[in-house]
């Protein structure tokens, strides 16, 4: 494989256009060669504005074409598993937005596929290359000691839409193809705590390692919606999480991690401002605050991506990653509907 590893992106809509295609410019090592999407306009819109040769209609296209070692799979949640298998059988590294899949069924047959097949999947968990989640990751395996509980955020203020006004390109787009994903969109209950959980889940497990059991509750306020989880992981820490969307306010993201001997505070900031998390470490009376000026963790992650697929090792996240948190989605739901504990 040449040193520059060639892409396709498929799926040209707003989290494409406002975080991938942008990380896509700047990223080392990484060339985008073709953009696909069902809508011709936005598509060809998409790769004059980034001068990417080649833009189709039909992602057959895309498989079939030997120039293309990769693809960044950035459609709606429910067709990435059927587009990541065909791209896996047709012999091409895949980076697959997360969730993984809609379903554990899904995203264990992409486990299968990727292990019959010896290509790399990469989930675009992009927080686990952020800086600062990083340096945190570091910290508790060498300086907090036994992890004893901890607490997890993820919260949609409803200043979200008039900070995204402001930090956002202008995104192409097809008002028919909006319309059908609104209807998808408007079960918010299962697509919030997917589209959500994943990241916040996800942090969970790269920090803390595997969950054993959930307990969960949920609210439901108009277009409000919050979960607030009771967590036990393998090593057995308890620590809670909470989901909650359209509230009051800015959005804020987060974990604070208690140990043996010493806590750690990582504050994530909302993604497009492309800012490291902040982290507060504290042990031996010391609290370190690190200076992280890295801060674009969509260009990292596609960095890393290509990286794998160039000099081998497992991708971050991998597959198995994938397929675990949406155990832990599905867990969540579960432990709403039953009011019981649920066990993974």
């Amino acid at each position: 494989m040449a040193d520059t590893v060639r892409v396709a992106l498929i799926g040209c809509g707003r989290i494409a256009q406002v975080a991938h295609l942008p990380a896509l410019e700047k990223a080392d090592g990484i060339d985008l060669v073709a953009v696909c999407d069902p809508s011709g306009g936005v598509a060809r819109a998409v790769a004059r504005r980034y001068g990417v040769p080649s833009a189709h209609t039909d992602q057959r296209e895309v498989f079939t074409d030997p120039s293309v070692d990769a693809v960044i799979v950035a459609a709606p949640d429910r067709f990435h598993h059927s587009i990541a298998a065909e791209a896996l059988a047709a012999g091409k590294h895949v980076l697959v937005e997360k969730p993984l899949a809609s379903t554990v069924a899904e995203a264990e047959a992409l486990a299968d596929l990727v292990d019959r097949t010896g290509l790399v999947l990469q989930v675009g968990a992009m927080k686990r290359h952020d800086q600062g989640v990083r340096f945190a990751g570091r910290f508790v395996a060498e300086r907090l000691g036994e992890v004893r509980s901890f607490n997890a955020w993820y919260r949609i203020g409803d200043l979200r839409p008039g900070i995204e006004a402001t930090l956002f390109p202008h995104v192409h787009a097809d008002l028919a193809a909006r319309q059908v994903e609104a209807g998808f969109k408007a079960d918010r209950r299962r697509y919030l705590l997917a589209t959500h959980g994943a990241h916040v889940f996800d942090t969970v497990r790269y920090l803390l390692g595997d969950v054993s059991s959930v307990v969960a509750r949920h609210r439901e306020d108009g277009k409000d919606q919050t979960w607030q989880a009771l967590l036990t992981t393998a090593a057995g820490a308890v620590g809670t999480i909470s989901i909650t969307v359209d509230v009051p306010g800015v959005p804020t993201e987060g974990i604070e991690v208690f140990g043996s001997a010493g806590t750690v505070r990582v504050d994530t900031h909302f993604p497009f401002y492309r800012r490291a998390s902040t982290v507060h470490a504290y042990a031996d009376g010391l609290t370190t605050v690190p200076e992280l000026t890295d801060g674009d963790a969509y260009e990292r992650q596609l960095e890393a991506f290509a990286r794998t697929i160039r000099d081998g090792g497992s991708p971050v996240p991998d597959v198995h990653d994938g397929v675990r948190a949406i155990r832990l989605i599905e867990a969540t739901a579960a432990a709403v509907e039953s009011g019981a504990e649920v066990k993974l």
